[in-house]
């Protein structure tokens, strides 16, 4: 492969980044059927970075796409058999940078978000590119400009990806590569409360589900100022990791009526609920535990559809929210909260694999071997001296 063509030609790159001519990458065939190939590096364009993945998390949604497809869209259509590199929780380092971007320089730690919008429909207007109209219109003669990495573009299980620059957050220095791919799942919880009015200081909230996005929604309500933080689960480890992350009490949904004690401990229920378990009963749950003019978030995809009170809602003066992904820039405050120490996402963090054992990795996540809960790919990069000559 040669760097001569026209994609190439405006693009930065230094001796201190030299750059393979092809990259490692894991191709979606058949449903589940991964298979680690040779693929070219793309091209940053403008507003654009090349990233070198040095670490990338396996998240619950990686796994639906693998087995179901959606919601990944490429090509239009299911991901299967078009060349496909699933993974989106990814952190790198910079190895090159598109025409015209000055905002970042090659050899700079980063995490990312994964989507960038078009910039152009209405919903990018506003800021809610999660929401984005053109949603997965980037392939054959149409290109609206959105990017959703891992879902409608190529995604972090690879050696290489190419970034908006808007997407891109500097990593501090003493943070872990394993750490620095947790932002994106920090930002998930951060965009919930958010929704919910963001201004959740001295606000009780309760957050059902201790997965990697529920504990971290523990941990960023407890920074925001929330009190109490109440944590609802049934695993008794993660229960404790949602104790070590700021839960003021939590509630073992096995041994307890979870309505009855939530009420017990907030006097007339909750002022936010964020559910991030995604079932009919969790559904429910939050519904009969939310005061009076208080707010739910569904923070979770339930599988098939549920029943719950909605007139419940209506009499009360319930809100009813649904998030998607990160959006409104919430990875750039969660990683401010990380930077400075406001709370430890290393310890949802329980194993790490090398690239070559994605496969592992992945089963490890999806049947929680050893009590997984966030599993990290690791590229076993070394660090980049950025004050090579050029």
């Amino acid at each position: 492969m040669t760097r001569e063509t026209p994609d190439w030609k405006a693009v930065k790159t230094s001796p201190s980044m030299p750059l393979p001519n092809e990259m490692k990458a894991w191709v979606l065939g058949d449903p589940e059927e991964l298979t680690l190939t040779q693929k070219a590096i793309p091209a940053p364009g403008k507003a654009e970075a090349l990233v070198r993945i040095d670490a990338v998390a396996i998240c619950a949604t990686d796994l639906e796409i693998l087995k179901y497809g959606t919601p990944a869209l490429i090509e239009g259509g299911a991901p299967f058999n078009k060349n496909y590199t699933p993974g989106h929780e990814y952190m790198g380092t910079i190895a090159a940078l598109g025409p015209g971007v000055d905002e970042f320089e090659i050899g700079d730690r980063v995490t990312v978000e994964i989507h960038a919008g078009c910039g152009q429909c209405k919903r990018c207007r506003m800021g809610m590119y999660t929401s984005c109209h053109n949603y997965g219109k980037n392939y054959g003669d149409v290109d609206k400009g959105h990017r959703a990495n891992g879902f409608t573009t190529d995604g972090g299980f690879a050696q290489y990806a190419v970034n908006n620059i808007n997407t891109m957050i500097r990593v501090p220095d003493d943070m872990s590569d394993e750490e620095a791919t947790l932002v994106v799942t920090a930002g998930t919880s951060m965009y919930g409360l958010t929704e919910l009015g963001g201004l959740v200081a001295g606000e009780s909230v309760v957050v059902i589900g201790p997965g990697p996005i529920g504990l971290l929604a523990v941990a960023v309500a407890k920074a925001l100022g929330a009190s109490p933080v109440i944590l609802v689960g049934t695993r008794e480890n993660r229960n404790e990791i949602g104790r070590k992350l700021g839960a003021d009490h939590v509630i073992n949904a096995r041994t307890e009526d979870v309505v009855e004690r939530v009420i017990e401990l907030t006097g007339k229920g909750a002022d936010y609920v964020v559910d991030c378990a995604g079932n009919e009963t969790t559904t429910n749950q939050a519904v009969k535990m939310t005061n009076r003019g208080g707010r739910i978030c569904l923070a979770a995809f339930p599988k098939e559809p549920v029943k719950f009170d909605l007139g419940y809602l209506a009499v009360n003066n319930i809100y009813l929210y649904g998030i998607r992904g990160e959006g409104r820039s919430a990875t750039h405050r969660a990683m401010a909260f990380m930077a400075e120490k406001r709370f430890d996402a290393s310890l949802v963090h329980t194993h790490t694999f090398p690239m070559e054992d994605l496969p592992t990795a992945l089963k490890y996540a999806r049947e929680r071997i050893d009590d997984a809960i966030k599993v990290v790919v690791s590229m076993g990069n070394t660090p980049i001296n950025k004050n090579a000559k050029d």
